[in-house]
């Protein structure tokens, strides 16, 4: 049976338009016709995603275009989200690579470009934004074959068809000049050049469980391709597990995909991407397989972590005013479910009971976490991220990015420096187009933890700085950590404006007047090289005599405002976070002074 089926997967660097174009494919084909309201950026259907601009979770989408249907993955731009891209390009037969017109492919874009060439995977490459000002399309095109060529494509892959767009203003071109109010030749051109699915509609069932989901009426949801034979509704069918184990279910519900909703259907065939419920037990990357005759497919490989960071229960003096979930067995609870899907994180247990370890592919992987964690109601501390090393052939070896930054010709000497002392070494240089700098380096993941809020005060916030996992290289000891040191309360109470006011000329406030306090919490940053415990809830001595002078008036600084990201970059190896619903803290891990001198005191 031949049918008029396409599966793509969309690739871009993170905020090169894809989710845009994926509104207007869905407006264009009429599949979004039946809907009141739509609104921007249909797909970022997550809060983080929609106030970020980004991708965090794969989506599955569907359009129908004429006779023909077409199945499309919308897939994380971020590196730290490699483990969702590595499985959602087992599902697809051709991928979109969405380019910006004026800054080209990105390291980002480099990421699950090389992943999707070495699955042998046809691009198509659209060149967005065309209409925008400084906006180059020839040499992005240039630079797109470039890329492929070093990351070792197929003169096949080579040879890929390139679309003009702006998606934006919903029309797309395959020449430049020509006339266009549409993206009628970017589906033409999906439909001519990616092939059908591939798979036998008559061989045993064999289905990649690729993405899980949940919902409380219908329980697990096992999203994949069906890559042979044909599932039905009520169908018995056995689970294949990654140890060769088996376990046998009835498939209770089929989901096909239309337009932005899941659609009940009764049957699906090899090269369909649907959802299936009714199966309790299974893992990212196990089979679904026909009954009388289970043959597993190849488990999904996922790159290891290479970053991990402590989740402690919260144990401040303020623990439990802010936050519904305080307990140990409620973080575990949570930390378990979260790795049922999030197949790229690693969660441990440690000697102590209030302390998980989370191993996760960078900051930004464990951060999204931590910031869902929050805003359900989860109150914890967490520690510094430390980076994994490995023994290799008897040799440490730690993590290393490629790290890309343009910035103005005047910041670039400070830049060059700051990286250069952090363990970096420059590989290219070369002028952009709207005069900054790109200049890429290589560096030690550790290096860059810490770096990227000194990064936007050295460049005035102008910056833009990009960097995701190279490969494991040798350890380089020991690097600079933090310059300054901290301003930290010697009481529990509530901070006094008059105490802050003369603390001001000690360092950079985190808080404000009259916000809750307690022994052990960092409220600054101190303008030295040591920590400093200060007193921020004395008040101001009042007397019966009247003073002969005017009172100064206090002018209180505006406070830094510390975002989740900013502060677990801040703190050093001694010192956590504490997050909750409504608050993110700082403090030293052991509150009390006399506590932290025994400490630091050798044996």
């Amino acid at each position: 049976m031949s049918r008029k089926l396409r599966n793509i997967a969309i690739i871009a660097h993170v905020d090169h338009g894809k989710t845009t174009l994926v509104d207007e494919l869905l407006k264009q084909s009429g599949t979004l016709e039946g809907r009141k309201e739509v609104s921007e950026r249909v797909m970022d259907s997550n809060d983080l995603e929609k106030e970020r601009g980004i991708t965090i979770l794969a989506k599955n989408t569907a359009i129908t275009y004429g006779d023909t249907h077409i199945n499309i993955v919308d897939t994380p731009g971020h590196a730290d989200f490699g483990g969702e891209v590595e499985r959602i390009l087992n599902m697809v037969d051709g991928v979109l690579l969405l380019v910006d017109a004026r800054e080209g492919p990105m390291p980002q874009t480099k990421f699950v470009t090389s992943k999707a060439l070495a699955l042998g995977l046809k691009p198509i490459v659209v060149v967005n934004k065309i209409d925008r000002e400084g906006s180059d399309p020839d040499a992005v095109v240039d630079a797109t074959f470039d890329l492929f060529a070093s990351l070792g494509a197929t003169d096949d892959q080579l040879d890929f068809p390139v679309v003009y767009a702006s998606a934006k203003n919903g029309y797309a071109m395959l020449n430049l000049g020509e006339e266009s109010d549409n993206l009628t030749c970017l589906f033409d051109t999906i439909i001519d050049y990616v092939h059908a699915p591939e798979g036998d509609a008559d061989a045993p069932l064999q289905m990649l469980a690729t993405t899980l989901d949940w919902d409380d009426f219908i329980g697990r949801i096992v999203v994949g391709r069906v890559a042979n034979g044909h599932i039905k509704t009520g169908q018995d069918i056995t689970v294949v597990h990654a140890d060769a184990s088996e376990e046998n279910f009835r498939i209770t519900k089929i989901l096909g995909f239309e337009g932005l909703n899941r659609v009940e259907i009764s049957e699906a065939v090899a090269g369909d991407i649907i959802a299936v419920a009714g199966i309790e037990t299974i893992n990212i990357g196990e089979t679904i397989a026909d009954r009388d005759n289970p043959v597993a497919l190849p488990v999904i490989h996922v790159d290891e972590p290479t970053l991990t960071m402590e989740i402690h229960v919260n144990s401040s003096p303020l623990a439990g005013t802010e936050g519904k979930f305080i307990t140990t067995r409620q973080i575990r609870d949570r930390l378990m479910k979260e790795i049922r899907t999030n197949v790229a994180m690693r969660v441990e247990e440690t000697g102590s009971a209030d302390i998980y370890k989370v191993s996760g592919r960078g900051e930004l992987h464990i951060g999204i976490l931590l910031e869902n964690m929050r805003r359900e109601g989860f109150e914890m501390a967490v520690s510094r991220p430390t980076v994994i090393v490995r023994e290799i052939d008897g040799k440490k070896q730690e993590p290393y990015e490629s790290v890309t930054v343009d910035v103005d010709a005047e910041y670039q000497g400070t830049v060059i420096e700051k990286l250069g002392k952090r363990g970096a070494e420059m590989t290219h240089m070369q002028a952009n187009p709207d005069g900054t700098t790109r200049i890429e380096f290589t560096c030690p993941t550790r290096g860059l933890i810490g770096y990227t809020s000194e990064f936007l005060t050295d460049t005035r916030g102008t910056g833009v700085l990009h960097h995701l996992f190279h490969e494991y290289g040798p350890y380089i000891g020991k690097l600079p950590g933090r310059t300054n040191g901290v301003l930290i309360s010697m009481e529990n109470g509530e901070s006094v404006a008059f105490a802050l006011w003369k603390l001001q000329e000690r360092g950079k406030m985190f808080i404000g007047a009259n916000e809750k306090l307690y022994e052990g919490m960092i409220i600054g940053i101190h303008s030295r090289d040591n920590d400093l415990v200060v007193n921020p809830i004395k008040g101001k001595k009042l007397t019966n005599v009247r003073a002969s002078g005017k009172d100064d008036s206090i002018d209180l600084v505006t406070p830094i405002q510390l975002t989740l990201e900013r502060a677990i970059e801040f703190i050093e190896d001694d010192e956590l976070v504490e997050i909750t619903p409504k608050s993110i803290r700082l403090r030293k891990r052991l509150l009390l002074e006399h506590e932290r001198k025994r400490a630091t005191r050798p044996e």
